[in-house]
């Protein structure tokens, strides 16, 4: 009886291993995946960095990287900061639009112009969208190179994996998690500028 209990457990054994094998292969194929687009759009960033929306032309390069929603919103904060300008047309105030010195996809200031970047981490979230994180470097020798990671939210879109999303992640210069879409928004209703108070509001 012994022998066949033995059997029994190797054979019972020997099935569970062949039901996660799958399970784990098709998971590290799904990463896979989803690192491409992202890859994709960072290869595109770093040989040449923006500041701000990207033109038309310059958007015909990441669109395909990007979902419908991600696209829309770029779309609309276009047309936002378009909107602001008609509203002041001979303003000499710097505008304060948020994303006028913001690296759309690598974040603010000194971080809007990437030189590098490496792939790192890829992990499933609720929503059964992917999050790729991406360590980003500036800075050519002599200059000490410095580093932030970003996190593309990645999702599956027309029977292919596309960036909806970036999150500016929270580091020792920064207290808090960013957005891209939120950012985007900010001050714009829709394709209009509305401000950032009752002060600044759309009349």
């Amino acid at each position: 009886m012994s022998i066949l209990r033995c059997v029994a457990f190797l054979c019972l054994i020997q099935l569970f291993g062949h039901g996660q094998a799958p399970q784990e292969h098709h998971r590290a194929d799904l990463s896979n995946q989803a690192k491409l687009p992202v890859r994709g759009l960072y290869q595109d960033l770093v040989s040449r960095p923006i500041g701000g929306i990207p033109s038309l032309e310059r958007m015909k390069s990441f669109s395909p990287y990007l979902s419908d929603s991600l696209l829309n919103r770029i779309t609309q904060a276009r047309a936002c900061n378009d909107d602001y300008f008609r509203l002041h047309p001979k303003n000499d105030v710097k505008p304060p639009l948020v994303w006028l010195e913001f690296g759309l996809f690598s974040g603010i200031n000194d971080r809007s112009g990437p030189q590098s970047f490496q792939i790192e981490q890829a992990k499933s979230l609720e929503d059964n969208s992917i999050q790729v994180n991406v360590r980003l470097t500036e800075g050519i020798p002599p200059e000490k190179p410095w580093t932030w990671e970003v996190a593309a939210i990645v999702i599956r879109e027309n029977g292919h994996f596309v960036i909806n999303d970036v999150v500016f992640l929270k580091d020792k210069d920064f207290n808090t998690e960013s957005r891209l879409s939120e950012i985007l928004k900010r001050g714009c209703d829709g394709s209009h500028w509305v401000g950032y108070g009752n002060e600044n509001a759309k009349p």
